[in-house]
């Protein structure tokens, strides 16, 4: 059986170096590292500095630049994709959205969303100013990696009942956090599925304690039929969700680890608030007349996806339903 190849290593080269100075031929320094000459051959072609110099430190480096340019996956790998990435990606989608929609009708292309992220992050960095964020770095997932084994009793968003996808009924919120500049205070901010009711409230921090004395405040005003569940995301202030559920007598559902995207109904009213109180915000200087005042404003503005009527309206009208 042939011996498996390794390549050369710095001792390899610091004696290439010494016996080359000495005159030893090629085919010689290959003998007396039990290598093929060709390979002696190829290193000095390789990694000649100027073209002429060898020299052990720049021999090395050359080596493992072109290592780590090797272990680099292509992300987009033609340019029609590309191409279909950034026409795509400056009108507006989302690189969820084209992918899904490469998946569907393209599937010779398809490309995962995670490979067009970092084809923008890592090739490609003019085309952050179109994704919906705009963060500069993307944020590291890897210390949020424990958080679903912290949170206890966790129903997974798949197990939610069908009437809950569709919106058949009201009564399914969707609870999410917004942060402001001290990394502390902040919005609780929580929205009813199908009629799209908000309920915004201060939070001196980012707490689970917290978050449950906002949801328990806010949803406790309305009547039992009202109540029914809440979808969170799996930060750590959601893991007193089960102390809620008892409370209140509902269901939890948590999205998959990082797909915040699954509850987009809070996501889309977040964008919404965030027009009021963009990043950098002190909430600390905000008061509760003054979130109460955009709640209402946003429960009174029309939605396309309500046929243009109000949240007020339709939550109203729901109630009404149920009442009878």
């Amino acid at each position: 059986m042939a011996e498996s190849y390794s390549h050369l290593d710095k001792t390899e080269r610091t004696l290439i170096k010494d016996w080359i100075n000495q005159g030893f031929s090629l085919r010689e320094i290959g003998r007396r590292l039990n290598r093929s000459h060709t390979t002696i051959s190829r290193e000095l072609r390789r990694n000649l500095w100027c073209g002429r110099h060898y020299y052990i430190r720049s021999a090395q480096e050359f080596y493992e630049c072109r290592l780590k340019k090797r272990a680099q996956r292509y992300r987009l790998k033609t340019p029609k994709i590309r191409n279909y990435v950034h026409q795509k990606l400056s009108i507006g989608w989302t690189p969820e959205l084209i992918s899904g929609r490469l998946r569907e009708f393209d599937s010779d292309n398809y490309v995962c969303h995670e490979s067009i992220y970092q084809y923008i992050y890592i090739e490609a960095r003019e085309l952050i100013e179109y994704l919906a964020r705009k963060h500069k770095k993307r944020r590291t997932k890897h210390p949020y990696r424990g958080t679903v084994e912290r949170i206890k009793n966790r129903n997974s968003i798949t197990e939610r009942p069908d009437e809950v996808e569709a919106r058949e009924v009201v009564g399914h919120w969707e609870s999410d956090s917004i942060v402001g500049n001290d990394k502390s205070s902040g919005l609780n901010v929580i929205v009813e599925r199908s009629t799209r009711l908000v309920n915004i409230s201060l939070i001196k921090n980012k707490t689970a304690k917290e978050t449950k004395s906002a949801i328990l405040r806010r949803l406790s005003n309305h009547t039992k039929v009202l109540v029914k569940s809440i979808t969170y995301d799996n930060g750590t202030e959601n893991t007193l969700h089960q102390e809620i559920n008892d409370k209140l007598d509902l269901q939890s559902f948590f999205c998959a680890p990082y797909h915040s995207w699954e509850k987009g109904s809070v996501e889309q009213v977040n964008g919404l608030i965030r027009r009021y109180y963009p990043k950098g915000t002190d909430f600390n200087k905000i008061s509760a007349a003054e979130i109460n005042k955009i709640e209402k404003l946003l429960n009174n503005r029309p939605r396309k996806c309500l046929n243009y009527r109000t949240p007020y309206e339709m939550f109203s009208i729901a109630s009404g339903a149920l009442a009878d």
